[in-house]
């Protein structure tokens, strides 16, 4: 099976492990590229919309894997019981629905051994969250895939004490960079430029206005300092 940049970054993250919810399976590709490899035994592949379920349905079985990979309709962790999974994957939806996907089963969350994490947008939503939550974030990777950057985060609940990072830490992650990603030259100043934008476009002088800009001009000159120590 032939998988996307993005779809592969996820699975690279990936440890093996019994049994795996995929969280918007869509067409389930990971969990059957899962099972195949022996990455883990089993799986269920989730989605909340009825589409994507008979999709990924046809596609398990098709496989010949409709006794490994049980595809269930519902909303985030819904579909599993508690202790049913000891991992997780969350992709393809925004920062925003995958933090309260997480906050709405936390006591689900609590007992998997790792989540992998891929929002389409707001990333530092996640990041923020995750560490002010009592999470530990294991590591990151980053991909870039049809004109768009992917951050991918590997985290599991409580496993190291809260720390205390600066704010651009969640926009910019510390692992990327003691990584020294490859990629994160380019992905800085996707972030400066885009970041530049909404400077220039921010034109009201209202007090919230003037905040916005406080913060997205701190923002630009950090991660002006972070390109130029690469």
């Amino acid at each position: 099976m032939e998988l996307s940049k993005r779809l592969k970054s996820i699975i690279d993250l990936a440890d093996h492990c019994h049994k795996i919810v995929d969280v918007g399976t869509d067409h389930g590709y990971v969990p059957i590229f899962m099972v195949q490899n022996s990455i883990c035994s089993f799986a269920v592949a989730s989605d909340i919309n009825k589409g994507p379920v008979e999709k990924a349905r046809i596609n398990v079985s098709m496989e010949g894997l409709s006794n490994k990979i049980d595809c269930r309709k519902g909303p985030g962790l819904s579909t599993i019981k508690k202790g049913e999974a000891d991992a997780a994957i969350i992709a393809g939806m925004g920062g925003n629905l995958i933090r309260d996907i997480i906050e709405e089963d936390i006591s689900i969350v609590k007992t998997l051994k790792y989540m992998i994490l891929q929002p389409v947008q707001n990333p530092e939503v996640i990041r923020k969250y995750l560490y002010h939550k009592g999470f530990y974030i294991i590591d990151e990777e980053l991909c870039y895939e049809e004109g768009i950057f992917y951050e991918i985060i590997k985290a599991k609940y409580g496993s190291k004490p809260k720390e205390d990072i600066e704010e651009i830490y969640y926009e910019i992650s510390p692992i990327l960079i003691e990584k020294k990603h490859p990629l994160l030259k380019d992905y800085l100043n996707y972030k400066i430029n885009r970041y530049k934008n909404i400077y220039n476009n921010i034109t009201e002088m209202t007090p919230g206005a003037l905040t916005r800009k406080n913060q997205v001009s701190y923002y630009i000159i950090k991660l002006e300092e972070m390109l130029k120590c690469l």
